[in-house]
């Protein structure tokens, strides 16, 4: 029989981790991947601008500050479009 507490469970802490991520107000992101193996907590996806990379990963350090963040988070390439779209 496991001793392990419910919410020390990897999964418990991911799914905590989401959520803390998609209502800190610095964050607002819903679809940021958040996996935890062993002590470390692995952020992919891809999010708007380095600023937000970063607060996720701040968000993050303040939730688990014991685990280790691996930010993997792509900036999308976002702009102006470079030609003209056509609708027909």
């Amino acid at each position: 029989m496991s001793t392990e507490h419910p919410e020390d469970v990897p999964q418990y802490w991911a799914a905590r981790l989401r959520r803390a991520i998609a209502e800190d107000e610095r964050t607002t992101e819903m679809g940021v991947r958040v996996d935890i193996r062993a002590d470390h907590v692995h952020l992919s996806g891809e999010v708007a601008c380095d600023a937000r990379r970063a607060e996720l990963e701040q968000v993050v350090h303040e939730l688990a500050p014991d685990l280790r963040v691996h930010n993997d988070l792509r900036v999308a390439a976002v702009g102006e479009p470079t030609a003209r779209e056509e609708l027909r």
